[in-house]
């Protein structure tokens, strides 16, 4: 089979189209025939060595397609099954060997370019608005990236709360996918200074929460419009991680409070795996959520596929089809 490999950690030009052995599953595990593999920047992290892995390494961490065969021990799944997943790694390939457990069934309202789409992103979205801080009706959130796979996502769920959404992203294209998925305000940054247009957008009271994906560039300003007691979820960096500071900053800017979370451990669970993902495909199937599916390469174009994502001149979703 054809896969994408690093063998050391580099820029896009690391991965590596190469000739692999189908694998053959674990007791525990099922072979998927991938139809779609979802390109995230964790992916970038693995790939750059930001975050380690043992080495060669198939990236990709969100997949969907057909069982082909099955361990002996792996029953929640048969062959023929259509299913996704996100976190096992091994996605940009052509096919993947996955813990029988970490699988969900798409419904039959749900294709499966939209499953390999929504794993990652989609649940990612439901944790931070539904979990980590819950959003309410009424509450303010600001959401960074707001036309990026997880931002237009989150944007959309954060919308239907009933939330007030301040959305940043830098161009006028941008700014319109924004408005479309619901969001109140749009901040172009490239134009304005988050901080004070934000601070101006809420008579200074600040927001109840910021989702902030940027990291770098973006984290200290977003406690200078928190309010009292909010919170700033970091749940990604690309613009680089985040400096470290000291955390008496946290009291004196107003009791804040800062998590740094990871969908694993809102998904930890096979009964928590199999609710966040029904929730996310449910929504999709009713039309509450609507994906944007920007591109779709080839798995030999995954190089492509990063310096157009680490490039930021992507929206919405990023698919290999093998």
């Amino acid at each position: 089979m054809k896969a994408i490999q690093v063998k050391q950690p580099g820029g896009p030009e690391a991965m590596e189209l190469v000739e692999l052995p189908v694998p053959q599953p674990k007791a525990n595990e099922a072979v998927v025939k991938l139809a779609a593999s979802g390109v995230n920047f964790i992916d970038v992290y693995f790939r750059e060595g930001r975050y380690k892995a043992p080495l060669p390494l198939v990236l990709g961490q969100e997949g969907a397609g057909v069982v082909t065969a099955v361990g002996a021990d792996a029953m929640s799944v048969k062959p023929g099954d259509r299913v996704a997943w996100s976190g096992p790694m091994g996605s940009y390939a052509e096919y993947a060997a996955v813990p029988a457990d970490r699988l969900v069934s798409i419904p039959s309202g749900v294709t499966d370019e939209h499953a390999a789409a929504v794993m990652l992103q989609g649940m990612t979205a439901h944790y931070l608005s539904h979990d980590t801080y819950p959003l309410k009706r009424g509450e303010t959130a600001l959401v960074h990236a707001a036309a990026g796979g997880v931002g237009l996502l989150l944007v959309q769920m954060a919308h239907h709360i009933g939330a007030r959404v301040i959305a940043t992203v830098s161009t006028e294209q941008k700014a319109k996918l924004a408005r479309e998925a619901g969001a109140d305000e749009v901040i172009l940054y490239t134009q304005s200074d988050f901080e004070a247009e934000t601070k101006r957008l809420t008579g200074g009271k600040g927001v109840d929460v910021v989702y902030d994906s940027v990291g770098k560039t973006t984290f200290e300003k977003g406690l200078n419009i928190l309010r009292p007691r909010g919170m700033i979820v970091l749940f990604g960096g690309s613009s680089g991680a985040v400096p470290p500071f000291d955390l008496i900053a946290l009291s004196q800017k107003g009791s804040l409070y800062v998590t740094r979370p990871t969908l694993g451990h809102y998904t930890a669970t096979r009964e928590e795996l199999m609710t966040r993902s029904g929730a996310v495909f449910g929504m999709i199937a009713t039309g509450k959520l609507k994906l944007r599916i920007e591109h779709s390469y080839p798995l030999a174009e995954a190089q492509q596929a990063h310096r157009d994502l680490e490039g930021r001149k992507t929206t919405g979703k990023l698919l290999l089809i093998p």
